[in-house]
């Protein structure tokens, strides 16, 4: 809900703090947002209207994660953050009013472009006293984030852009498939906190990449991730997650809409592609998943 991180928001306007008016959200410089009637709330600068998620790819995504095709890589990432403190949290409570174990950072728990909040939702399921704010570009995704956990509080943002969160409030940051803005990422990073990153591999859906068209992997996308959070963050873990997964032909084409290539595809022409596989294709998810801590110099420079 809002009231678990409105303590970490702030105004897009004015970076002021934000309190709650009934049924809306208010800085001291007198700005105003209106919180929907899903509970989630929009605090996009004024003017900008941001590239999101469809409401087609959105409902496609919602399927095929609710369908557990992608349950051991959320695991993983429930995992890693778990142990993105120092692990004293675990044996020791939790601290009051901070929603950190003793000896773990406080703050949140920050996806950025967090889209249905199916990993943040995760997360939050092995961390009972955090709060999670899912950040996205799609209303249509943060609609379905708001819902996905009662310790959720969803936002509308500008995930390219100037994030409306106070700095140091994350105690861990996710960027799961999505942007990785590095100079805000580390701005709204507590200093014991952590960053975690997953990005595909060459070979991710590569039985469908070919026979669907999909969008490939840049193969140079490690080299660019380090060279993107390099000067800001220091690489403190990675390991690769490989799993196979069964697909029918309804998953496939959910695979194929809910990601990249829906902004390209023809949905007629991969109808027929679709129906050109077998009826169940075995199908590779190949990732790497990235652990990173701030570097010793903050950086609170604006976006990158």
């Amino acid at each position: 809900m809002l009231e678990d991180v409105l303590g970490w928001l702030r105004c897009p306007a004015c970076g002021g703090a934000l309190t709650r008016a009934g049924g809306t959200l208010r800085c001291p410089s007198g700005h105003v947002f209106d919180i929907a009637r899903q509970g989630y709330v929009s605090l996009l600068p004024g003017g900008l209207t941001p590239v999101g998620d469809t409401a087609a790819m959105v409902a496609a995504r919602t399927g095929f994660l609710g369908a557990g095709h992608y349950a051991p890589l959320a695991d993983a990432v429930a995992t890693a953050a778990e142990g993105a403190g120092t692990g004293a949290g675990v044996e020791a409570g939790v601290e009051a009013g901070t929603g950190a174990g003793v000896g773990d950072p406080p703050g949140c728990v920050a996806d950025v472009g967090a889209g249905t909040g199916y990993y943040l939702a995760a997360v939050l399921d092995r961390q009972p006293g955090r709060a999670g704010l899912a950040l996205d570009a799609s209303k249509f995704a943060v609609r379905r984030a708001a819902r996905a956990h009662p310790r959720i509080g969803a936002v509308v943002a500008d995930v390219r852009g100037r994030l409306p969160v106070a700095d140091g409030a994350a105690a861990v940051a996710l960027s799961v498939f999505a942007p990785r803005p590095a100079a805000e990422l580390r701005r709204i990073l507590h200093p014991a906190g952590r960053l975690l990153v997953v990005t595909p591999d060459p070979d991710h859906l590569g039985e469908l990449a070919g026979p669907l068209g999909l969008l490939a992997v840049d193969p140079r996308k490690d080299e660019r991730l380090a060279a993107r959070l390099g000067d800001r963050f220091d690489l403190a873990s990675r390991r690769q997650l490989r799993f196979q997964v069964a697909l029918g032909h309804q998953d496939v084409t959910a695979v194929a809409a809910m990601g990249p290539s829906a902004w390209h595809a023809d949905p007629a022409r991969l109808a027929e592609r679709v129906a050109a596989l077998p009826s169940v294709v075995s199908v590779t998810v190949s990732v790497t998943m990235w652990a990173f801590r701030p570097s010793n110099q903050r950086d609170t420079g604006g976006p990158r």
